[in-house]
């Protein structure tokens, strides 16, 4: 399992709202599978546990 402390990145758009981000590194992308052309993911959220789950689609 590879750990990481990573930041939320906040941007004000011109009409005012914000957009958040999270940036994951590379390694993790290339050892998940996904490319340009197969970048399908579920974001599952737990509200129970407050934890983001990150899950590659799989093709049909």
């Amino acid at each position: 399992m590879d750990k990481r402390t990573l930041q939320v990145i906040f941007n004000k758009a011109g009409s005012g709202s914000w957009t958040k981000r999270i940036t994951i590194p590379s390694k993790i992308i290339a050892d998940m599978g996904i490319t340009e052309n197969d970048r399908d993911v579920e974001l599952l959220y737990d509200e129970n546990k407050k934890e983001i789950t990150i899950k590659k689609m799989k093709k049909n």
